[in-house]
């Protein structure tokens, strides 16, 4: 009960968070795939900054929504990456969030917009 409690007065989450999460969902990832795959999946509207980006992870790692995974990896040109997964309340928001915009979604649906062709 103390979880969903927690889990709901954290929502809505701003997009970027949401894209974030969202980005995490599958699999573990470091800070540059994450703000590609930010951009791909918001189709183009939410362009992060570096700056942007990594004062998210800060705080979503502060809020315990993600973690910070083992030893940084090497990739090819020999930087040192950070990788970042969801924890389980991370996950769970998530959930909460898709099933609070899928609703706002049925509830559009169901109501057609006079006007609009």
């Amino acid at each position: 009960m103390e979880a969903t409690h927690e889990v709901q007065n954290n929502l809505p989450l701003t997009e970027a968070t949401f894209f974030i999460l969202l980005s995490l969902a599958p699999e573990p990832n470091h800070g540059y795939a994450i703000m590609k795959d930010v951009h791909q999946l918001s189709q183009g509207r939410v362009m992060l900054s570096t700056g942007t980006l990594y004062s998210a992870l800060k705080r979503l790692l502060e809020q315990g929504w993600i973690r910070r995974n083992g030893a940084p990896e090497d990739n090819s040109n020999g930087r040192l990456r950070k990788t970042y997964s969801l924890t389980s309340l991370g996950k769970h928001i998530l959930q909460a969030e898709v099933q609070r915009l899928e609703g706002l979604v049925s509830a559009s649906q169901s109501r057609p917009i006079k006007g609009i062709v």
